[in-house]
């Protein structure tokens, strides 16, 4: 049996309006590890919800904002059956998983760190899991340790185990690399961060578009994830955390919303989630996030995974027989396949040619470091091509790949 969609699932293309191109000809998008696409329902939610719905939250008395208000917190109820956290109130509404970090960082990090104590990374990274990790670092006095990769892409949990120490105390790691697509195990990352005493945060930005997610199960302290790559609004993320660890952080921005009671002489602030959310929130943009949610697990994420991983399949073997390719990253990648074209002598073509003349065929892919320079120097290149799949990407985005390639190679020889 295919593991492929079934055809009424692949017609979905035909809710996401952004792909095809104003000329009415498809679009074939393959950069969506960079951003989804969005769906019309997520599209329709976001314009009632700035439109006839829309009135602030927490602070009206009239019934637009206590309906608006109730949207939002259902929207924050939704967030937290869909990692299945033991309450609400362990769900923090960020812009994205780069403020989420931040925010963990400086406020757990900036009342627990002191020199002498160390972070744990791996060379994997995004940016977004390194540099908020290295300004906290460098205010605390802490150190930063790098666990490194398995031959195929993987982090290396055993090198983890041998490396890890009491001085340790917080491991952060990408559930899912952007960048290879190789694919953490939490659980077994949990027990051995725990087991030295460390707490451990997990990247989830590739791994919640098309893995379930079950932090319980899971068995990590931090759990963030960005709304733009769920097939959501851009400027909306959730950051979970344990509902203990919540209590105990400080407050990382000050202002509206976030307050018990404010006097010149001393402000209280509220309990989480609120403490973390000063200002007005992102309104819209959380009903949208909730919209995507309700879509996507309409679907089914069981379904999406095998489909993506389908075409992963399908993609690294047809590279696999160009031989002036080389594949990054293990075979069972989820959603991404990234590569380099080499040529005789060390030679290749860049991959912002490659992504440039692709374009020209209307086959979107990402070209660059990924914001992963650290794992550019371990793969020992500058950039990568790198083709990411949802669930709206098919047979003819592959094929449109290829042909494209086919110009390629026929045009740097």
């Amino acid at each position: 049996m295919s593991t492929v969609l079934t055809r009424d699932a692949l017609d979905l293309r035909v809710d996401f309006p952004g792909l095809l191109t104003p000329q009415g000809a498809p679009w074939h998008y393959l950069d969506t590890a960079a951003t989804a696409q969005k769906p019309q329902a997520v599209i329709d939610a976001t314009v009632r919800a700035m439109g006839a719905d829309y009135a602030t939250v927490h602070r009206g008395v009239y019934a637009r904002s206590a309906d608006m208000t109730l949207a939002y917190e259902a929207a924050r109820r939704r967030v937290a059956r869909f990692v299945n956290a033991a309450s609400e109130n362990e769900i923090v509404f960020v812009r994205g998983a780069t403020e989420g970090i931040n925010l963990v960082a400086q406020s757990w990090g900036g009342a627990n760190l002191k020199a002498g104590d160390r972070i744990l990374l791996s060379t994997l990274e995004h940016h977004s899991n390194i540099v908020p990790w290295q300004l906290i670092a460098e205010r605390t006095g802490a150190q930063i340790d790098v666990v490194p990769l398995t031959v195929d892409g993987r982090i290396d949990l055993d090198a983890m185990a041998a490396m890890i120490t009491p001085a340790h105390r917080l491991v952060a790691l990408a559930h899912v690399s952007n960048v290879l697509g190789s694919v953490l195990d939490v659980k077994r990352a949990a027990d051995i961060a725990h087991q030295a005493g460390a707490l451990l945060l997990i990247d989830g930005c590739q791994a919640a578009p098309r893995l379930k997610i079950d932090v319980a199960a899971l068995g990590c302290d931090f759990y963030l994830f960005s709304g733009h790559k769920l097939y959501g609004p851009t400027g909306i993320g959730v950051l979970w955390a344990q509902g203990d660890i919540l209590a105990d952080m400080p407050p990382w921005q000050g202002g509206g919303a976030m307050i018990d009671k404010v006097t010149f002489a001393r402000t209280t602030y509220a309990p989480p989630p609120g403490r973390f959310e000063a200002g007005t929130p992102a309104i819209v943009e959380t009903i949208g996030l909730a919209a995507a949610i309700d879509y996507v697990e309409a679907i089914g994420l069981d379904r999406i995974a095998a489909h993506e991983d389908a075409l992963v399949a399908r993609t690294r073997a047809a590279l696999r027989d160009i031989n002036s390719v080389r594949l990054l990253g293990p075979e069972d990648a989820a959603g991404i396949v990234s590569f380099v074209m080499e040529g005789v002598g060390g030679s290749g073509v860049h991959p912002h040619d490659i992504g440039t003349l692709l374009d020209e065929s209307n086959v979107a892919i990402r070209a660059g470091h990924h914001c992963a320079q650290p794992l550019m120097a371990h793969l020992g290149v500058d950039a990568t091509a790198r083709v990411s799949f949802g669930l709206y990407s098919d047979e003819s985005d592959i094929e449109a790949l290829l042909n494209g390639l086919d110009r390629v190679r026929a045009i740097f020889g």
